[in-house]
């Protein structure tokens, strides 16, 4: 029922969507899924014409994707370097017949940003810094790394068209390029809207 009431623009509680997860993936919600009207809010300001391509950086556990392929007309891709999260993503859409949607297990530096055109980064990259709530320990967390990512993300998005959006959640900036102006903020200025302007 929760697809079909983001489909109709029903608001969804956080903890009632959550449920579709398996119980050691809820646990992990709070610190490290975006909450289920942030992401209703950053998909509709994504995608801003039907079929945009928009690129989740770091889709974890698929939910800002899977929230925003139900309430808009975009197609949602998640990358995500942890296999598991990846599948249960991907279980979950099969699922529920979410089909604009699609996950994809690969580290984000094997990916072109000019295959899409709309963009949204919840610091995926932080677990480099403060490992004090780590999802699991499948991957190396290592400071140099979220220094390594960003930069390849600025640089990713640099090469973008004029007119590309881009919304960040609990960003230090660290991946903006200068290129991008920022357009809006909400969530008491932690989440915001972007777009390049040159």
């Amino acid at each position: 029922m929760i697809f079909e009431y983001l489909k109709l623009n029903i608001d969804i509680d956080d903890n009632a969507f959550n449920e579709i997860y398996p119980e050691h993936i809820k646990a992990l919600s709070q610190r490290h899924w975006t909450p289920v009207a942030v992401a209703k809010m950053a998909a509709k300001y994504l995608v801003d014409d039907t079929n945009r391509r928009v690129l989740d950086i770091g889709s974890g556990a698929g939910k800002f994707c899977l929230v925003g392929a139900a309430s808009t007309d975009g197609i949602f891709y998640g990358i995500e370097q942890r296999a598991s999260l990846t599948k249960i993503s991907k279980k979950i859409a099969d699922k529920h017949n979410i089909n604009n949607v699609d996950f994809i297990n690969v580290n984000i530096k094997e990916i072109s940003f000019l295959e899409y055109e709309a963009f949204y980064f919840f610091n995926s990259f932080y677990e480099n810094i403060d490992t004090s709530c780590s999802i699991d320990d499948t991957i190396i967390h290592d400071r140099d790394l979220y220094y390594d990512y960003s930069s390849y993300v600025r640089e990713q998005l640099d090469a973008t068209p004029i007119g590309t959006k881009l919304v960040t959640y609990w960003s230090k900036w660290d991946e903006i390029p200068n290129s991008f102006t920022l357009v809006d903020t909400a969530c008491n200025k932690l989440l915001n809207f972007w777009e390049k302007v040159f």
